[in-house]
């Protein structure tokens, strides 16, 4: 198997996350095959923009003399737009959720999967434990029982906290090059 030249362009808050979304766009362009030639098949990545920025050459020349020191499956990458910071001192936003009228709780049984998930929510413990026994039956899975106060008729849900944007905040780009496995 050889080795081909590529370069790609990729955005992120940081340069890792650039080459992350590189390498996951290489693979659904592509394939996740080892050998495609692609981003995809390298083994990390350097960061040389401050080797760039301290040669004073053009980026076409600094690339041209990069690609001559690279070996099979080598990747560098060179930030080309600075990632700029979220800098506001609160960075979340809190939208209370209120629900008018009395709220009464009631006693429910919820059958969870081995990670946690919940699979059903019964009134009774006998119930809960026919569903969690077909599932497990049917699926080899360990299931587990809970017994859980929930709002009857209302959600629990009481508040949603979301991401606050700054109007200065975006993301970074940065070019990776290398020699990709084919």
């Amino acid at each position: 198997m050889g080795a081909t030249i590529f370069r790609t362009s990729s955005k992120g808050t940081s340069v890792k996350e650039a080459y992350e979304n590189a390498i996951e766009e290489a693979i659904f362009e592509n394939g996740n095959d080892p050998y495609n030639g692609t981003i995809s098949t390298t083994h990390g990545f350097r960061d040389v923009t401050k080797e760039y920025k301290d040669s004073k050459l053009s980026l076409s020349n600094f690339i041209e003399n990069m690609y001559q020191r690279l070996s099979k499956r080598d990747c560098v990458a060179i930030c080309v737009d600075e990632p700029k910071e979220n800098k506001n001192k609160v960075k979340s936003k809190v939208d209370h959720i209120v629900t008018p009228g009395t709220k009464k709780w009631v006693l429910k049984y919820v059958v969870r999967k081995y990670n946690y998930d919940v699979l059903s929510t019964h009134v009774t413990k006998g119930d809960a434990v026919k569903a969690a026994r077909t599932y497990t039956e049917k699926t080899k899975s360990e299931t587990t029982i809970h017994m859980c106060k929930v709002l009857e008729k209302q959600s629990d849900k009481v508040a949603k906290v979301s991401y606050k944007k700054s109007t200065s905040e975006k993301d970074g780009r940065w070019i990776f090059i290398g020699l990709a496995a084919d």
